[in-house]
């Protein structure tokens, strides 16, 4: 079993790491032995349970690089846990080491790795478990992880281009909501009380955005606090509710360009895991619902699970996709004429294809009209409060002139 102990040598040095032991006595007792005052001992997969929810720790650039890591260790004939073994002495683990070493106890307890990894972070996703399962239930770990490191090094490349050309606007939007901030409670007050002694009347937009100021700080913090506790029940309702949970998804399909986008990734993820199981020899009934699981999305996973049961009956492969309602409509030709030239899992690769440009496409499409977008509120916004300053000027000359 592993610990993660925090203490001090006999120099007074503080020293922290990942130990070997029986129990917790046990691995006090080695520390001891290796002149450790023991500061703290705690099983790793305690520290990894509360650890794993921090994003940051075990980002998708860290998982990638254990997928390929231990694809090509598995590839070159090592065992489970003695791969896991090597890649945790990589020094590039850093906290993540903790998570795989709790990863690592699981396995040598028997769990399978696809049941491991979500058990210590929420940040693996339902297609990575079920592209591992896929390769646990086949035997071909190996290929499987690979393609889950190079579909993982896709979607990262494709973030990091939507992160870069959001960052310009984004930092625009900042400073002029911190400038306007600084006008309206700094600025427009005083400009308030010079129209106050001169017995003049300040123009309407700028008494508007002088009232507006007032309660923008109370406002936004009202909104943070609401969107803030939000977003924990509506996270806690997903997780256990499962009729909610599928009536959102189906919900989320209808929205404009956002329902788009997710019927391409959704099927996107489907059609790899699909072709994936099919070509390793799973049967058509047990594919289509672990598909259906890998595509992260709730209403296709319980659409499969329902025409997987047709499928026992005789129903067509085809009719079966033409069934699932939020697959890309386009997904049934593809199986169909895969069916035909006896080229499925080929015809499911090109598919995969075309899906991924596609959602390449209207990820950048949808970041550029979301780019323009803040452009026009940022313009608009400094526009008002050019206006709000200069009027009162203008009205305090005009009423200045004899």
């Amino acid at each position: 079993m592993t610990f993660e102990y925090k203490g001090f040598d006999a120099a007074g040095r503080a020293q922290s790491g990942l130990i070997e032991a029986a129990d917790l006595k046990d691995a006090r007792k080695r520390l001891t032995v290796r002149g450790i005052l023991p500061e703290s001992v705690q099983a790793a997969r305690g520290t990894a349970a509360r650890r794993g929810a921090r994003a940051t720790i075990f980002s998708s650039d860290v998982r990638t690089m254990f997928y390929r890591e231990l694809a090509a260790l598995l590839g070159s004939g090592v065992a489970l846990v003695p791969a896991l073994d090597v890649i945790l002495q990589a020094p590039e683990l850093d906290q993540a080491r903790t998570l795989l070493a709790a990863v690592r106890d699981m396995v040598r307890e028997g769990r399978p790795l696809s049941a491991a990894m979500p058990a210590v972070s929420p940040q693996v996703t339902l297609f990575e478990q079920a592209v591992i399962e896929v390769g646990e239930r086949t035997g071909g770990m190996p290929e499987a992880l690979a393609r889950l490191a190079a579909f993982l090094e896709e979607q990262e490349k494709l973030r990091e281009k939507l992160m870069t050309a959001l960052l310009y606007p984004l930092v625009v939007v900042s400073l002029a909501l911190i400038i306007g901030g600084l006008v309206l409670t700094l600025l427009l007050p005083k400009v308030q009380s010079l129209f106050t002694e001169a017995n003049l009347q300040l123009p309407a937009l700028t008494r508007i955005l002088l009232a507006g100021g007032r309660t923008l700080g109370l406002l936004l913090l009202l909104l943070v606090a609401g969107a803030v506790a939000a977003f924990f029940v509506l996270r806690r309702r997903w997780r256990t509710d499962e009729v909610w949970r599928i009536r959102l998804d189906r919900r989320l399909f209808s929205l404009p360009i956002i329902g788009g986008g997710w019927r391409n990734l959704a099927s996107l993820r489907f059609v790899r895991v699909f072709g994936l199981l099919l070509e390793r020899g799973v049967s058509l009934i047990e594919s289509v619902p672990m598909a259906g699981r890998a595509s992260g999305s709730a209403w296709l996973a319980s659409c499969a699970a329902r025409e997987t049961e047709a499928m026992g009956q005789g129903k067509p492969l085809v009719a079966v996709i033409r069934s699932i309602q939020p697959l890309h409509p386009s997904l049934a030709a593809w199986v169909q004429a895969g069916e035909a030239g006896g080229n499925l899992v080929g015809l499911l690769d090109n598919a995969a294809q075309r899906f991924q440009q596609s959602w390449d496409r209207l990820a950048t499409r949808g970041m550029l009209l979301l780019e323009i977008g803040l452009t026009l509120v940022v313009g608009l916004f400094v526009t008002l409060i050019a206006l709000a300053v200069l009027l009162p000027i203008l009205q305090m000359n005009k009423g200045f002139v004899p």
